[in-house]
């Protein structure tokens, strides 16, 4: 049962990522075409990662009262719908309803952000590592079908570009909501829930936790900054056209899913902390190329570092976090981690947008440093502790 729910979860993942990342590529873009107000250019972006942030809290909660499997499916069939709204708020030339209908497909990527656990709650300790590396190797997919339906069916409507992009995604949805129906509800033992729980302070004041936190938000944070500011920068204010924007974009979303195919063998190899600092100093290569040098290739290259850091810290940090509670604690621990991290990153894409309007690439990237530097420090001087024992 457990490596065919990772499987499952892992081709859902490749859907449902298709839709982060078509809106990676075309919602600032969209955003900038659609409201006169520059500082609102990234708008649509910033409300698909508020609705992750909302929405994270009552995802756990749903999903302890009716189970993962009925969640995931619930959430994938509003994506669905919010997909077909988007495309026509697009059509209309409404920002407003197609800002909200990203909101609601924010909403499904907090469920999905837990296939990750549901993977590691799937298989024996040993496997966790790798069950939620391969979990994420679904986005290597999404990192070319997302950018791909932009591209491909941009100009279906004359009237309204990516109207059809949109009207693709809300089957790639549907596909999703068909696929998910076939996995299979995890449990765990009794023996496993009786006991004592320890309160939510306790948990979260952990140091293990509080890294693995601080590795997600930085992960989130540093990653969406950037990448939310790149499509403005490219195609705004630099006039590369879509195609080659498209595919800085691919080629990030790309490094950032790639790397899941070994990235559990090396969490498992050398443990999450060098996982973390390894990354943390990728993201830091990728602010020295776009500070040092300009043009696409300098873009495509810092992108691609970005996205390899992304992957490093978010797979070493989910790995950390999932052993630092019982299960019986699983739910509320992991509701405080993503509503933390996408917060960080709803903040960070808003102010991506005001940033690059009125101060530029340059500090957009400046920026970055004061985050990065701290992490670094405290990554190398935490000492992992032992880990709880979690669930199978």
């Amino acid at each position: 049962m457990g490596f065919r729910n990772v499987a499952i979860l892992a081709a859902c993942q490749a859907l449902g990522l298709s839709g982060a990342s078509l809106i990676l590529l075309t919602g600032g873009i969209l955003g900038s075409s659609l409201t006169p107000q520059k500082t609102l250019a990234t708008l649509p972006v910033t409300l698909m990662v508020v609705g992750v942030a909302l929405f994270s809290i009552p995802a756990a909660m749903l999903m302890k009262r009716v189970g993962r499997k009925r969640g995931f499916i619930l959430a994938s069939i509003i994506a669905a719908a919010a997909s077909l709204a988007a495309a026509y708020g697009i059509q209309s030339k409404n920002f407003w309803l197609y800002s909200t209908a990203l909101l609601f497909i924010g909403g499904n990527l907090a469920f999905m952000q837990q296939y990750r656990f549901a993977a590691a709650e799937s298989v024996e300790s040993r496997y966790v590592g790798k069950a939620i590396s391969f979990v994420l190797v679904g986005g290597i997919l999404a990192g070319y079908l997302g950018p791909r339906l932009g591209t491909l069916a941009r100009d279906w409507f004359s009237s309204a570009a990516f109207t059809g992009s949109y009207l693709l995604l809300a089957c790639l949805y549907g596909a999703a909501t068909i696929l998910l129906t076939f996995s299979r509800e995890v449990t765990v033992t009794r023996a496993e829930t009786e006991g004592s729980e320890r309160g939510l302070r306790r948990v979260v004041s952990q140091p293990a936790y509080l890294v693995a936190l601080m590795a997600g938000t930085v992960a989130y944070g540093v990653m969406g900054f950037i990448m939310t500011a790149t499509p403005i920068s490219m195609h705004v204010m630099d006039g590369f056209d879509v195609a080659h924007t498209a595919s800085v974009i691919q080629a990030h979303v790309m490094a950032m899913y790639v790397p899941s195919l070994f990235s559990g063998f090396i969490v498992d190899r050398f443990g999450p902390k060098n996982l973390t600092i390894i990354g943390t100093l990728s993201m830091g290569a990728a602010v020295a190329v776009n500070l040092l040098s300009a043009g696409f290739t300098s873009y495509l290259v810092a992108l691609i570092a970005l996205g390899l850091g992304w992957n490093f810290l978010f797979v070493g940090g989910s790995f950390l976090l999932s052993q630092s509670y019982y299960p019986r604690e699983r739910f509320k621990a992991q509701a405080v981690n993503e509503f933390s991290i996408f917060a960080v990153q709803a903040i960070a894409t808003l102010s991506a947008g005001t940033v690059i309007g009125l101060a530029g690439w340059r500090v957009v990237n400046f920026i970055a440093l004061p985050v990065l530097l701290p992490a670094l420090v405290v990554l190398l001087v935490f000492k992992p502790p032992a880990p709880v024992k979690r669930a199978r």
